[in-house]
C-alpha cells in the first residue's frame, strides 16, 4: 500500500448518527472527498435523549443510503443493493468506530464495515471513538491547523458521553489524567434543558438561549463544581441539580439560567484544562467533541489562552468536525494503517489509555 496516496473509507455509527466518509491522504495532508452524516435528532427528541434501540434501527436502514452517497463519487454501483453488486471500489481501506459507544450502535456500523470490507476485498481497520475526535485536529487548519500539533499536548474531550483530559506525548502515546465521576458535559446541558423545556439536543438550545444576556447581568451565580480540587477530574451532576433546586423553587429567569450553565461549564473545563496544561508543561492543548463546537467556549479559550504569559498553541477543529462524523474515523485511521484486524468487535466502554 503506498503512503503517498491513500483513499479511506470511514465509518461511524458510536451513537444516533449514521456518518459514512470518504478521506485522501496525499504526502500526509488530509482531503476530505466526502463527510456524509445522516443524523436522527428529530426521532430522538421526543424522548429528550438517545434510546440505542431505536438509534440501532435506523442505523441499519440509513447505512445503505449514506454509503450509496459515496459510491455515487467514486464512480461505483449506485443501487441501494449495493452489497450484492460487487464492483471495482476505489480505496485502500475500510475503517469502524468499536467504541466507546452505544452497543447495539457500534455493532451496526462494524457489521457493516465487515460486509463491504469482505465483498471489496479491503483491509479492515477499528478506531477508537475518543482518540478520532482528538485527531479530527489532523484534517483542517482551523485555529492554527495540523502544524501548530506541538507535542507533549493535553486534548480535551468534551461531548454528550464524554468528559477527559488526555496527555498525548504523541500520537498512539496517550495517559487519561482526568474525567467525569458523574454526567459529562454534554449530557449535563442535556438534562439542563430538558428542565428548562427546551428540548433536545441541549447544547445549542442553551447556547442560543445564553446569547440573549447580552447586556445584562448575572444576579446569582450557580457553583463551578470540583473547580478548586487538584486533581484533572470533573462532575457535572451538581450542576444539573443546582438548577433543578431553583426551578422548583419559581421565580427564575430562563435566559440568565441558560447563560450561567453555560458560563459554569466552560469555567472548570478551561480551569481544569489549563491547570493540566501547565503541571506537565505541555506545548499545546487541543480540543474535541460535540461540546467544543460551542462558539463561547472557543472564543473564551482562544482569549484566555493569549493572555497567559507563556506560550500554548490552541488547537480546535471546525464545528462541523467537532460533532460525531466518519472523516475522524478515516484521518485516525491513516495512523494506525498497519494495525489490520480481520475480528473486531464493539468494545462500548473502550478507554483510550
Amino acid at each position: 500500500m503506498a503512503s503517498q496516496n491513500i483513499k479511506i473509507l470511514g465509518i461511524d455509527t458510536s451513537c444516533d448518527d449514521t456518518a459514512i466518509a470518504l478521506l485522501e491522504v496525499k504526502n500526509s495532508n488530509f482531503k476530505i472527498i466526502s463527510n456524509t452524516v445522516s443524523s436522527q435528532v428529530k426521532i430522538h427528541a421526543k424522548y429528550g435523549g438517545v434510546y440505542p434501540f431505536l438509534a440501532k434501527r435506523e442505523h441499519q436502514k440509513n447505512l445503505p443510503v449514506v454509503f450509496e452517497k459515496v459510491l455515487r463519487i467514486l464512480g461505483g454501483p449506485t443501487s441501494r443493493k449495493i452489497l450484492r453488486e460487487v464492483g471495482p471500489l476505489k480505496i485502500d481501506f475500510v475503517t469502524v468506530t468499536v467504541g466507546p459507544g452505544l452497543e447495539p450502535c457500534l455493532w451496526q456500523g462494524i457489521n457493516f464495515a465487515k460486509e463491504i470490507a469482505k465483498k471489496y476485498k479491503k483491509s479492515l481497520i477499528s478506531v477508537n471513538h475518543i482518540e478520532a475526535h482528538i485527531l479530527a485536529n489532523f484534517i483542517s487548519e482551523h485555529y492554527g491547523g495540523p502544524a501548530s500539533i506541538v507535542f507533549p499536548a493535553v486534548a480535551l474531550v468534551v461531548s454528550g458521553g464524554h468528559t477527559q483530559l488526555v496527555l498525548m506525548k504523541a500520537i498512539g502515546k496517550y495517559k487519561l489524567i482526568g474525567e467525569t465521576r458523574d454526567d459529562a458535559a454534554g449530557e449535563c446541558l442535556d438534562k439542563v434543558a430538558r428542565i428548562l423545556g427546551l428540548g433536545y439536543p441541549g447544547g445549542p438550545a442553551i447556547a442560543a438561549t445564553a446569547a440573549k444576556m447580552v447586556g445584562r447581568r448575572v444576579s446569582d451565580q450557580l457553583p463551578r463544581p470540583m473547580i478548586r480540587q487538584k486533581n484533572y477530574d470533573f462532575s457535572f451532576s451538581g450542576l444539573k441539580t443546582a438548577v433543578l433546586y431553583k426551578v422548583k423553587k419559581g421565580n427564575y429567569d430562563k435566559i440568565e439560567m441558560c447563560y450561567e450553565v453555560q458560563q459554569a461549564i466552560i469555567d472548570v473545563l478551561m480551569h481544569k484544562t489549563i491547570k493540566a496544561a501547565r503541571d506537565f508543561g505541555v506545548k499545546s492543548i487541543i480540543l474535541g467533541g460535540g461540546v467544543a463546537a460551542n462558539e463561547e467556549l472557543r472564543k473564551q479559550f482562544d482569549y484566555k489562552l493569549k493572555t497567559l504569559n507563556y506560550k500554548l498553541n490552541f488547537l480546535v477543529p471546525p464545528k462541523n468536525l467537532c460533532t460525531d462524523n466518519a472523516a475522524m474515523v478515516a484521518a485516525t485511521a491513516y495512523f494506525h494503517r498497519k494495525d489490520v484486524r480481520k475480528n473486531i468487535k464493539a468494545e462500548a466502554n473502550l478507554r483510550i489509555s
